[in-house]
């Protein structure tokens, strides 16, 4: 008998660990919230090829994109392996913008990161970025015409556009369609350009044009113009492989914090150099990060929107849901159920949710009222 309950405790005890690791490998393939809410990123190098984009004295627009951008690349890959870069391009050829959206689209990213250079009078300088909307300025309108000609070079000279509508109306119309999207850009450009400032770089602020590649995405979505190519200043900070690595390690410092703000994760990486990053999500058996009051109720939701502006929870975009709000750092956010000490729950909700679609919903997780780190609220929920 006593054999009998050894070899049923040993069988016990491979079944809990088979179950345990394959717990743990479903998390980090499949839920975003417990190791990331960005699955897949699409890093896009204008221009390319037979298309050199703008240029200065020396220095071309597609080369100078393109060391930014397999940089950039470099740095997610390096920090945060479980998530997906692909790139548009990898080496000096040219895609057609269509396309460069297309991969986006088919990549299903969830962010979508256009890097370029501009060109305008040579007392022009600073870094703008944009985020796709109306222009109000003819400054911005031709920064969008200058980009867009890049349908010109294409087999057909662009001829498959000439139908597309980007009347005002049309892109108002569209950004309706993506408004869940709209202010997710807007959040992470607001943040390149905060990391851009604190380069030193003029801040010449996020704006909205109606670009044809961010147009055609179907995700959060920024244009970067990384400065200007014919100002002669600003030509030889940008044409230099150091000054492009500060450029492409503001741009991942202000994906991590884009990133930690969907998380829920509080960490300030500003004096974190982006070569020699410390990781920033807290340790789950870090013992001293987690509150001895055990007996209080974890709760996890499943948020769906983010919004500058208060919406009603009675909005038809919430598709007839029971929703409700919380805000941080300013922005009003919206969730939907409640689950006890019950991640699996809120992740099964957040799958269903996906594909009702709403497809950036993921969990959080709350402690008294308070979002806390998921892996922290997971931590707790356990004990």
């Amino acid at each position: 008998m006593i054999e009998k309950l050894k070899r049923y405790s040993r069988i016990y005890a491979i079944l809990t660990c088979i179950f345990l690791v394959s717990t743990v490998s479903a998390l980090s393939q499949d839920d975003e919230g417990f190791y990331s809410a960005i699955k897949t990123v699409v890093i896009d190098a204008g221009h390319g090829g037979k298309d050199p984009g703008c240029h200065g004295a020396s220095a071309k627009e597609k080369h100078v994109c393109l060391s930014m951008a397999l940089q950039l690349g470099e740095l997610i890959s390096a920090k945060y392996p479980h998530i997906k870069v692909v790139y548009t391009r990898k080496t000096d050829v040219f895609v057609e913008l269509g396309e460069r959206a297309k991969i986006a689209n088919r990549s299903k990213a969830d962010l979508f990161i256009c890097i370029h250079a501009n060109a305008a009078s040579p007392a022009a300088y600073g870094t703008e970025t944009y985020v796709l909307g109306l222009h109000r300025t003819a400054s911005q309108q031709k920064v969008a015409e200058r980009e867009n000609s890049t349908i010109h070079f294409e087999e057909d000279g662009g001829a498959k556009y000439k139908d597309f509508d980007m009347s005002p109306d049309a892109i108002i119309a569209r950004q309706i369609q993506l408004s869940v999207f709209l202010d997710q850009s807007i959040s992470f450009a607001s943040k390149l350009q905060t990391e851009f400032k604190g380069l030193g770089r003029h801040d010449r602020g996020v704006k909205q044009a109606g670009f044809l590649v961010l147009y055609k995405t179907t995700m959060p979505s920024v244009l970067i113009e990384t400065g200007f190519l014919t100002n002669p200043k600003e030509e030889n900070f940008l044409n230099t492989l150091e000054t492009q690595k500060k450029m492409s390690g503001s741009m991942f410092i202000a994906f991590q914090k884009y990133k930690n703000e969907l998380e829920g994760v509080e960490e300030e990486t500003e004096n974190i150099s982006p070569f020699e990053v410390e990781e920033t999500i807290i340790d789950s058996n870090d013992e001293d990060e987690i509150p001895e009051m055990l007996e209080n109720k974890v709760e996890f939701r499943v948020q769906i929107e983010t919004s500058e502006k208060k919406i009603s929870l009675t909005a038809s975009k919430f598709k007839g849901y029971t929703v409700s709000q919380y805000t941080q750092n300013g922005l009003f956010k919206y969730t939907v159920g409640t689950y006890v000490n019950d991640f699996s729950a809120a992740n099964a909700m957040k799958k269903k949710l996906r594909s009702g679609g709403f497809q950036h919903a993921f969990v959080v997780g709350f402690l008294n009222g308070e979002r806390i780190n998921l892996q922290k609220a997971i931590k707790l929920a356990e004990n």
